[in-house]
C-alpha cells in the first residue's frame, strides 16, 4: 500500500492540474475551520462600511475652556541687570564680531564671538571656519523683537541679509544663544 500511495502523491504533484486540486482543497479546509470556530456575529456586517456625515464633537460645546491659553499682552520689554549691557549692545557687539572673518584664523574669530554667546552656542560654533561667515559689515542697528521674559530676537542687517540672534537672559546678562542667516 506505501508504494501506491506513494506513486499516486508523486503523479499528483507532477501534474499542474494535481496542485491546483490540493490548494483548493487546503482553502476549503481553512474556511471550512474557520467557519466551525466562528461565533458568526460578524457574517452580515460589510468590510466597509459607510462613514457617517455627521461631525463627531469630542469636547464640550457648552463648557468655555478649551485648555488654550492666549495671552493677548504683549511680551515684556528686555531688561537688562544694572552693570551690564542692554540686548541692542550685545547684539551689535556679537555681529560685529561674526562678520569680521577676513584673514583672521578659526580660534581668533572664535575669541571674538566668545563673550556674548552662550556656552551652547560657543561650542556649536567650535571650529568653524570663519571663510564660510556669509557677510563683511554690519550696516544697521538691531531691532530687539521681545518672545517672552528674558528671551528676545535681535535682527541686525548686514551687506548681505539679515542676522537674527536669538538671545537670553539667564541671570540678567544677555548672551547669544543662536544664530540664524537669512539673504536679502
Amino acid at each position: 500500500m506505501p508504494r501506491i500511495l506513494e506513486r499516486g502523491l508523486t503523479g499528483l504533484f507532477r501534474s499542474r492540474w494535481g496542485v491546483a486540486v490540493v490548494i483548493a482543497v487546503l482553502v476549503l479546509a481553512v474556511v471550512g475551520i474557520g467557519r466551525l470556530f466562528s461565533d458568526g456575529s460578524g457574517g452580515d456586517q460589510q468590510l466597509l462600511d459607510p462613514v457617517s456625515p455627521a461631525p463627531t464633537v469630542s469636547v464640550d460645546p457648552s463648557h468655555d475652556d478649551d485648555g488654550v491659553i492666549v495671552d493677548d499682552e504683549p511680551p515684556p520689554s528686555p531688561t537688562a541687570k544694572p552693570g551690564t549691557a542692554t540686548p541692542e549692545a550685545v547684539a551689535y557687539a556679537f555681529a560685529s564680531a561674526w562678520v569680521d572673518h577676513k584673514n583672521v584664523s578659526a580660534k581668533v574669530w572664535h575669541d571674538g564671538i566668545l563673550p556674548n554667546s552662550t556656552k551652547n552656542l560657543s561650542e556649536e560654533l567650535n571650529g568653524v571656519d570663519p571663510a564660510d561667515v556669509p557677510a563683511d559689515r554690519v550696516v544697521g542697528r538691531p531691532t530687539i523683537v521681545p518672545v517672552g521674559d528674558g528671551l528676545v530676537n535681535a535682527v541686525v542687517t548686514v551687506n548681505s541679509g539679515k542676522l537674527t540672534l536669538q538671545m537670553v537672559s539667564p541671570d540678567g546678562k544677555w548672551l547669544v544663544d543662536g544664530v540664524d542667516w537669512e539673504a536679502a
